[in-house]
């Protein structure tokens, strides 16, 4: 799958369409995803998804994560129009992803800061460009589970 999606790439690159990368979890996809995966397709022409598999998301979010599987999660994504491929991968970091596939522009979310993203170090190296895009205020994973959690007992 990887190796396709190297060789589409070398078609974008060669010509001229800027292509734009971002990796996460999107374990339950909520507004501010959308909001993020627009903002990140409209810095370019292609947008690749990296995606956490169920094994990463479990060691970087604790057990219970992820409440959809990957094969789930890949497939609501790739449903977005923003969204040209997905790509599970299973390290903690996007670190050998970026490695590879060498985006034009490396997308996270306003919570990161370029000195704690090592993937932005590797972005530069090769003369991409990192940006933060803010996040949507209210809007995240883990406040969807509470107000779940919250519901299940019987408070609103």
């Amino acid at each position: 799958m990887l190796h396709d999606l190297l060789e589409k790439l070398l078609n974008y690159k060669t010509s001229g369409q800027k292509v734009v990368f971002t990796n996460g979890c999107f374990d339950i996809l909520h507004a501010g995803h959308v909001r993020y995966l627009n903002a990140a397709k409209a810095l370019g022409e292609v947008l690749i998804v990296g995606l956490n598999s169920d094994e990463s998301v479990r060691k970087l979010k604790g057990e219970g994560r992820p409440v959809n599987p990957s094969e789930d999660r890949a497939e609501v994504l790739a449903a977005l129009r923003a969204v040209d491929h997905v790509v599970v991968f299973g390290e903690a970091t996007a670190e050998e992803l970026v490695r590879q596939l060498k985006p034009d522009i490396y997308v996270k979310g306003g919570d990161y800061s370029l000195e704690t993203l090592p993937e932005s170090k590797i972005v530069g190296s090769y003369g991409g460009k990192t940006v933060l895009i803010p996040m949507v205020e209210g809007r995240s994973t883990t406040n969807v589970i509470r107000r779940l959690q919250n519901e299940g007992k019987g408070n609103s």
